[in-house]
């Protein structure tokens, strides 16, 4: 497939990836808006962290920042997921969309080993939005991360944890070069939700490893 060399035709691919099939409560699956996913990887293109590079999206979900980065010209982009259903759509989607450079593997990210080079790192790990944020799952993705030695992270996380976050990726030998931020819009599609949609002050931190 030719490489996307407009935002908006990004978002326009992105937009055709349906949302996750049977969303499971536990792991908090909210799907990333398109137009989240391609601005954080037009972005990350921007700043040379895709085109070429071999990127491993950690809990990709519905396989959104998987897809993005193949159409903007990645190495080799792999999806990493504990649920299922989730994978199966991701390859589903990248069937459809003639992608030969995704790969997925089903697998909790805490058990995961696999030696895929990753050169860049992208998740959306559980905002940790049911309970606390501190400790929470957001934390267990970036440590995965520090384990895999990437060259650089993007990670979402509440932006409310900012100050923490920042001692924490500090402590944990990554630099922060750029925070992007978002306004998440969560539907309601659990029971608990009382509100059609809620929005969530997200950010997006990008850090460059130092091993």
């Amino acid at each position: 497939m030719k490489k996307i060399t407009k935002k908006r035709h990004l978002e326009m691919k992105l937009q055709s990836i349906p949302p996750h099939p049977n969303p499971k409560v536990g792991l908090e699956q909210y799907t990333t808006p398109s137009i989240i996913a391609s601005d954080l990887i037009w972005n990350a293109t921007s700043l040379g962290d895709i085109e070429d590079m071999n990127v491993l999206d950690l809990g990709c979900g519905s396989g959104i920042f998987t897809i993005a980065s193949a159409l903007m010209g990645a190495n080799l982009a792999c999806g990493v997921d504990v649920d299922a259903d989730s994978i199966q759509l991701a390859n589903e989607t990248s069937q459809k969309l003639n992608l030969d450079n995704t790969d997925y593997i089903l697998s909790d990210i805490c058990d995961f080993n696999n030696s895929f080079d990753a050169d860049t790192i992208i998740q959306n790990p559980p905002f940790g939005s049911q309970r606390s944020a501190k400790g929470g799952e957001d934390l267990k993705f970036v440590k995965k991360a520090c384990e895999i030695e990437p060259q650089v992270l993007y990670s979402f996380h509440m932006a409310s944890t900012e100050e923490f976050l920042i001692k924490f990726y500090q402590n944990n030998g990554l630099e922060i070069t750029h925070i992007f931020r978002y306004d998440f819009p969560i539907p309601k599609i659990y029971e608990f939700h009382t509100k059609e949609k809620q929005n969530v002050d997200v950010i997006a931190i990008r850090a460059l490893t130092d091993f």
